[in-house]
């Protein structure tokens, strides 16, 4: 099974943009909620909120919608009350008894109901999720907190999907063109090529060479390209006016991982397998006991590189949005400028950082393939 020569790149673009479908967006723990005016109403309890509660709120709001998955693109807003949202929607795929398209648009960023074919659908705060309801938008929930509406099969076309495409057509075009590049010019890059050359050729003679060895290096080197600048992409991407933030969903890490997992389990050779179910060199008893343990540990291997990418990146932002929102809630000639020189420098950690998870996620998998693939241990041969 040689990947490098094959299209694996398109394999693994469909599969991170499936599981960015099965999960619409990133549960939260927040209530179902009704605004009017200045109130909040929970089911048949309802609060008033004060100028500073109400602006609170606001804010939570804006950090949410910022980390989690939505089918509509909200730049920014202006107004006295913010009543004026710059930004567009995508279209929402539904299958309730035959097909529904239609935009996300009729959705008011969660705050109506839309109709289409006599059918009534709303997007609930608690999860993001598109339920069916009546033509009030009621949304029931039963004692534990589980909403009970009948929920359609949702394909919809939401941010992340959105910008998994994206990236997927940049990723693409760079590569299309380096090579077009390299094959009409004598193997010289040129134009926005040459930018990206030296980073190729580091991961391959840094990362995929040292950890993979020369003999078997070049099988893996389109997916560790492929996972290196998608989510390098993803996480610049992140830190734009868009407010994607791809690589903060768990859905996404983990078909990055589970990829990874499956690489490495399907090209592992009979040493790899010989070290986990009877490791050499160790008493017959403690094999059977380090057998599940190291058959487990090829599990946890993949479940921490999903963990790691998703809590550094979604961390990351979550500070830096809380600093934005803190320019508003300080509301001071010192506070406020305090707050932006914060925000600012961590925004330019941010941009390392994005390189840097890229960075590690890439050099763990060559690690991991690199076990996979060796032949013998030089102990053993020794």
């Amino acid at each position: 099974m040689v990947f490098s020569k094959k299209p694996f790149e398109y394999l693994f673009v469909v599969l991170v943009a499936f599981f960015s479908l099965t999960s619409n967006a990133n549960s939260t723990n927040t209530i179902e909620v009704t605004k009017k005016g200045n109130t909040v109403e929970n089911n048949s309890e309802m609060k008033v909120l004060s100028k500073d509660e109400k602006k609170d709120e606001e804010r939570k709001e804006f950090i949410q919608h910022h980390l989690l998955d939505s089918h509509d693109f909200h730049i920014f807003s202006y107004g006295k009350n913010a009543e004026h949202n710059v930004g567009f929607p995508l279209p929402v795929i539904l299958w309730d008894n035959g097909l529904h398209v239609f935009s996300s648009s009729k959705f008011e960023h969660g705050e109506k109901v839309a109709e289409d074919g006599g059918n009534y659908y709303k997007i609930s705060h608690h999860d993001g999720k598109i339920y069916k309801t009546d033509s009030n938008g009621k949304i029931t929930e039963n004692t534990k907190g589980k909403i009970q509406n009948e929920k359609p099969l949702d394909f919809s076309i939401t941010k992340s999907f959105f910008m998994i495409f994206i990236v997927s057509v940049l990723m693409f075009l760079l590569f299309a063109g380096l090579g077009k590049s390299y094959k009409k010019n004598g193997s010289i890059a040129k134009g926005v090529g040459r930018f990206f050359e030296p980073i190729i050729i580091y991961i391959r003679d840094e990362i995929a060479i040292p950890n993979i060895g020369e003999a078997h290096y070049r099988k893996y080197m389109s997916f560790l390209l492929t996972i290196f600048f998608f989510i390098w992409f993803s996480n610049i991407f992140g830190l734009t006016p868009l407010g994607v933030n791809i690589t903060g969903n768990l859905a996404i890490t983990g078909a990055l991982a589970l990829m990874t997992y499956f690489i490495t389990t399907f090209t592992a050779k009979k040493y790899y397998w010989k070290h986990i179910f009877w490791m050499p060199g160790v008493p017959v008893l403690m094999k059977f006991v380090l057998a599940p343990i190291e058959l487990l540990g090829t599990i946890i291997k993949p479940f921490s590189l999903m963990i790691r990418l998703y809590a550094n990146m979604l961390a990351g932002h979550v500070v830096l949005m809380s600093l934005i929102a803190l320019m508003y809630k300080a509301d001071s000639v010192v506070g406020s400028p305090l707050a932006f020189l914060l925000s600012f420098v961590l925004t330019l950690l941010e941009v390392l950082v994005a390189l840097l998870q890229a960075y590690i996620f890439t050099m763990l998998a060559a690690l991991y393939f690199g076990a996979a693939s060796e032949e013998h241990h030089h102990e053993e041969a020794h």
